[in-house]
């Protein structure tokens, strides 16, 4: 199991672990995604750590039983630190013979099967691509395979409820869901209670689930010597006293934007076109309007943004959300907002590959874009986040930067960080500092690029303030009176102004930090955004193997740190590891002329810790 620590406690039939990986796997239509939430919610309620990484296909719906249509939720939790879903599942739930298939080569060796058998027909096998029945040879001989038919004792526990056969069906995840709630002893009653407020409308349905949800529990209990199954206890991990609740990357920026807004006196606007993986941030902030907040779908992504930088221009706070595709359509408009020197929040949750891609899986291929991919010289400022719970400060970062310097500001997320989960202690709001904006109200020789001497950053007058009537776009400005301007010197010195504005930021992040280890030494592994937790682990378990390696996570993609240039110099080797072919290792070896070594991954799925590992294994020299 992944536990470091496992031993026998009181009752020989339960065995204690530090952390175990359990990953839910069926067709798109089993539920999985619903179970593994409603798993993680009775898990956190018990005081576990946890994350979790929901993986599903691209496809609305793909064929019944296809692999195509594989959908998978997987958690790792324990009394220990986590910090990623985990490398190798433990145990493996299986719905249909597709979902084997798919998921199998993930199974670390030895590990248990839990399968629905009676999904292991002929016609099914088929749809899998399966020529032989994986129950009736050997290829899983070297797995702990538990062998249940899930499908006929579901129908027979809700058939009293006289459901359809198709509705019947759907109940498999709670019976699966019960079962291993009794495994690790979790609490029915947060699920019941959920499935009750879900299904208020229509009780039938929620009382089929409940029974299958109790049949599962029950089966549990009365087949656990005949099955030889096995209940495992993960005690409660250490955390700091305070209230918690489990976030996603979506919900934590979302929220952090938000309370950026609140601490800056702004109202917050937000224009979105809908698009995987970044659609929730549109319905998290619909349903905010107590505090203010505007939002609205717009016809496509440029009047998204456009309509955002009217916000913007109008005195509240403008942001717009997309993937890596809908930051292409917005690009010309984020160019406008450069030139017109105002505050914008852009959010590119990125995902995998150019054009459509694949637009479930996660990838870190945005950075170019974020930081060059635009028209002329166009410098914005870039951040990015490194967990669920990381955006809800770089939300409340990247709206005082946006408004102190009168900028975009674009912060990178991804679609593992977007949809996982972990457990967050609520912060007090009062805990931070506010930083209201000032608009301009002088009169008196006003022209709306007067500059703060120390930032740069031009004036802020709302429309319509007396005397302040004022005009920008997107044709090159005078720098003493704001009016369009050609001249040639005049454009030469805008363009070197908006660079030192950018520039000037990076006196006032703070410097780099060492997320683990010390300044100097033989390795440096080097990430940014979701790699966070797996160099975290992977470093954690090399220094406690006594090996020199340190853990350097940047948040501040553009400017970069001041004093980032020297920490990396002071070490012997450094491994940049990314998702994606090499553009944050570009971007240092641009800056900084460092001899990088570069760790890409771009398969849609997060880095391993192992992958990790044997990386600072070979270039410290050493052997596995």
């Amino acid at each position: 199991m992944s536990g470091q620590h496992s031993s026998q406690v009181k009752d020989q039939t339960i065995q204690e672990l530090d952390s175990i990986v359990v990953r839910f796997a069926g067709d798109s239509g089993d539920g999985m995604q619903l179970t593994g939430t409603q798993f993680s919610v009775a898990t956190a309620l018990e005081g576990s750590d946890l994350s979790t990484f929901p993986d599903f296909p691209a496809e609305i719906r793909a064929p019944v039983g296809t692999t195509f249509g594989v959908s998978a939720f997987q958690i790792n939790f324990g009394s220990v630190e986590v910090s990623t879903a985990g490398d190798e599942p433990d145990i493996l739930v299986i719905m249909n013979p597709a979902a084997l298939k798919v998921n199998l080569e993930n199974l670390r060796n030895g590990g248990m099967i839990i399968l629905d058998e009676g999904a292991f027909s002929a016609k099914n096998l088929k749809k899998a691509g399966y020529e032989t029945n994986p129950l009736e040879d050997d290829s899983l001989s070297q797995y702990d395979v538990k062998r249940m038919d899930i499908t006929r004792m579901t129908v027979e526990t809700v058939k009293e409820f006289g459901l359809g056969n198709k509705d019947s069906l759907r109940c498999k995840n709670m019976w699966t869901l019960g079962l291993l709630l009794w495994m690790f002893g979790r609490k029915r009653k947060p699920i019941i209670d959920s499935l009750e407020q879900k299904f208020a409308q229509k009780p039938d349905i929620a009382k089929a689930n409940i029974a299958a949800l109790n049949a599962g529990h029950a089966f549990g209990e009365t087949a656990e010597m005949s099955s030889n199954l096995r209940r495992y206890q993960i005690n409660k991990y250490k955390e700091e006293p305070g209230i918690y609740r489990t976030v996603n990357g979506n919900q934590s920026l979302s929220w952090g934007i938000l309370a950026g807004t609140q601490l800056a006196g702004l109202q917050l606007i937000l224009g979105s076109y809908p698009i995987t993986p970044a659609s929730p941030l549109l319905h998290i902030l619909s349903g905010l309007k107590e505090f203010g907040v505007i939002t609205f779908q717009a016809e496509d992504e440029i009047a998204a943004i456009c309509g955002a930088i009217g916000a913007s221009f109008a005195g509240c706070l403008g942001m717009t959300t997309s993937s890596g595709p809908g930051i292409a359509l917005k690009t010309e408009a984020i160019g406008l907002a450069i030139t017109t020197e105002l505050p914008l929040i852009i959010v590119d949750i990125q995902r995998a590959g150019p054009s459509t891609g694949m637009p479930t899986k996660t990838e870190q291929s945005d950075l170019y874009q974020a930081v060059w991919g635009r028209n002329g010289d166009a410098p914005i400022c870039v951040l990015s986040v490194s967990s669920s719970t990381d955006g809800f400060e770089v939300g409340i970062e990247a709206v005082r930067i946006a408004t102190k310097y009168m900028t975009p500001v674009m912060v990178l997320s991804d679609g593992y960080i977007a949809n996982a989960s972990e457990p967050w202690k609520i912060p007090d709001i009062n805990d931070y500092e506010p930083f209201p904006v000032k608009f301009h109200k002088e009169t008196e020789g006003f022209h709306p690029l007067l500059r703060d001497p120390e930032t740069l950053a031009r004036v802020w007058a709302k429309p319509g303030t007396k005397g302040l009537m004022h005009r920008i776009g997107g044709i090159e400005k005078d720098y003493d009176s704001g009016h369009i301007s050609y001249d040639a010197a005049n454009h030469q010195k805008m363009t070197d102004v908006r660079k030192a504005k950018i520039d000037n930021i990076a006196a006032d992040i703070p410097l780099q930090e060492i997320a683990q280890g010390d300044p100097g030494g033989r390795l440096a592994v080097v990430g940014w955004g979701s790699t966070y937790g797996a160099i975290h682990q992977a470093v954690k378990r090399a220094r406690k193997d006594g090996r020199d390696v340190s853990h350097i996570h940047l948040r501040n993609i553009w400017p970069l740190a001041r004093n980032l240039g020297e920490l990396l110099k002071s070490y012997d080797k450094v491994i940049v590891a990314e998702m994606n072919v090499g553009q944050l290792n570009t971007l240092l070896r641009s800056q900084y002329l460092l001899d990088t070594v570069l760790l890409s991954k771009v398969s849609g799925q997060p880095f391993k810790i192992s992958e990790i590992n044997d990386a600072i294994i070979k270039n410290l020299g050493e052997s596995k």
